[in-house]
């Protein structure tokens, strides 16, 4: 029997976060009929609620800056801070990824999004062969009010900056009043914010800004964006995926593609049981409510197979309502800290990148119980750099249990049931090393990453300064995400594979869907957004080119 369809397009894109929005920019410029669904009631994902930061590596903003950059040098580091995670991983999709950069910045600044460089931010292993610093661009802000009332329907109230803020702003507001680099930055930035005030703009940054940028060039496409329309089936048929059942607030209604159907709905940072199965947590996640896992469910039961299930886009985190975090990143690199388990020990470099600070807790979780742990603060770290931990203040958190102050070591100790001796030798050990500047143990401050969120006025190491001034804070901290990163694998044009690593045909996916092209590290600032929104692009060209095909007699 024929399937009826209530519609059809080319290309359908389920998702509207950065991969999604850009997989419908992509697919509507090649000429398709597109169409693009949100499963929430609310659109813009987890790119909202992101540092907005893409890693880019050679990207024509670095090449109009006269910052030399190439495909080869960008692979040369890659191969050296990516290990083989399997076919995620391949040569083909690193390649892919990289060689396309140049053409996904240009086709969408071309479009009226308005990049600009992050100078100062380094990647992540910057030491390492074909390392380099300012790789990372990111979205100028954007006014909202181009968007008209689409913008009440977005996820700005969750966690979108309504601020011109960019991630290069951070590490310098991080130290506002303490430096003069810092002030200097902050002034910038406050007179940046009062300039579009003043002309009656309503600027978002970060995550919000890029998210805002895409959505806008969605609309100027006349690309119909449908909300509250969660992907419920993939249509199979002869082994290609030839439709999908959505559903809605009416009956679910059945879409026809020619093309095919690109899967960026997110990972399952809020599933619990998948948590709980693959990464032996119930998840701290600072994804959106709506990153459940049904997209990749769906592609699982179309044919698809997974990879990386096991591993997410790890950090520190201060466990919220809700299973989610505050991210911690500057609060454990700036001098004045040390992360401690829960027998006052320190156990991993508090400065490096935090998915390496996520792996190390679960790894030594394994034998010494550390999650949660303690970022124990000196008094002159809570005086001197921006708490974003508590922004709008810690009565909250002390009342859960979740910042704990005392006058002294000892008796922080005792508050957090920790042995006074254990955590008075740690901090014994610790500060001389803060007096030497250097870190015997776990290498802190040695790396210009680690530097990169630490206070150059403090020497003769920027991130180690000794913990003997009380007051002194500490805060619980939790192996928190970004989202995950295992979910459908996918080939160097974004098509989703099956076991035998052949193409479903007409199913492609990108971002937090799938097992990212970094393998189980993170490369640079913004890794999770730059290869979503390239494979994003690419996939829903791939798909586009099906259409025609499809439509040729």
């Amino acid at each position: 029997m024929e399937r009826s369809w209530d519609d059809e397009v080319d290309v359908l894109v389920v998702g509207t976060g950065a991969a999604g929005l850009s997989a419908a920019i992509a697919a509507a410029d090649a000429g398709s009929k597109v169409l693009l669904v949100e499963g929430t009631d609310r659109w813009g994902g987890t790119t909202m609620r992101s540092g907005g930061g893409l890693w880019m590596p050679a990207n024509p903003l670095m090449a109009r800056d006269g910052v030399d950059d190439s495909v080869e040098k960008a692979l040369t580091y890659l191969d050296a801070v990516v290990e083989d995670a399997g076919p995620a991983t391949s040569p083909e999709r690193k390649r892919a990824f990289v060689e396309a950069v140049p053409e996904v910045v240009t086709s969408l600044e071309k479009h009226g999004v308005r990049w600009v460089r992050a100078t100062d931010y380094p990647d992540y292993y910057p030491e390492q062969p074909g390392g380099m610093v300012g790789r990372s661009i990111e979205a100028r802000a954007f006014d909202t009010r181009r968007l008209g009332s689409w913008i009440k329907y977005s996820r700005m109230t969750d966690g979108g900056m309504p601020l011109p803020l960019r991630t290069d702003d951070v590490w310098l507001l991080a130290r506002a009043w303490s430096s003069a680099s810092g002030f200097v930055r902050g002034a910038r930035f406050v007179g940046r914010t009062l300039g579009s005030l003043v002309r009656g703009q309503r600027p978002a940054g970060i995550g919000a800004a890029l998210v805002c940028s895409l959505m806008q060039v969605v609309r100027d496409q006349g690309t119909p964006v449908l909300l509250s329309t969660p992907l419920v089936e993939l249509v199979v048929e002869d082994d290609a995926v030839v439709g999908a059942v959505l559903g809605g607030p009416a009956v679910p209604r059945t879409v026809r593609t020619r093309g095919g159907v690109v899967v960026a709905a997110g990972g399952f940072a809020h599933r619990t049981e998948w948590r709980e199965k693959y990464h032996g947590v119930p998840g701290w996640s600072a994804a959106a409510d709506g990153d459940l896992g049904t997209g990749i469910e769906a592609g699982v039961a179309a044919g698809g197979t997974l990879a990386l299930m096991d591993d997410a886009w790890w950090g520190a985190g201060v466990p919220v309502e809700g299973g989610m975090n505050g991210f911690v990143l500057s609060e454990r690199s700036m001098p004045y800290s040390i992360l401690v388990d829960q027998e006052g020990r320190r156990y991993t470099n508090e400065s490096a990148s935090y998915i390496d600070f996520g792996h190390a807790m679960l790894e030594h979780d394994s034998t010494t119980p550390s999650i949660p742990s303690w970022l124990v603060l000196d008094a002159r770290a809570r005086r001197k750099y921006l708490f974003t931990i508590a922004p709008s203040g810690t009565k909250k958190l002390e009342k859960a249990g979740t910042l704990v102050v005392a006058d002294t070591l000892e008796d922080l100790a005792r508050l957090l049931h920790i042995a006074p001796e254990n955590l008075a030798a740690t901090v014994e050990r610790f500060n001389g090393f803060a007096r030497s500047g250097v870190d015997e143990d776990f290498h802190r401050g040695d790396s210009l990453y680690d530097r990169y969120y630490g206070d150059p006025g403090v020497r003769p190491n920027p991130n180690l300064g000794p913990i003997e001034k009380g007051p002194f804070t500490a805060v619980k901290i939790v192996p928190g995400d970004l989202g995950t990163k295992g979910g459908l694998l996918t080939d160097e044009h974004g098509a989703v594979l099956r076991e035998d690593l052949t193409p479903v045909p007409g199913l492609y996916a990108a971002g937090n869907s799938t097992a990212a092209v970094t393998g189980r590290t993170y490369p640079g600032p913004g890794s999770t957004i730059g290869p979503a929104v390239v494979f994003g692009y690419l996939g829903a060209r791939h798909a586009a080119r099906r259409a025609v095909l499809a439509s040729t007699p």
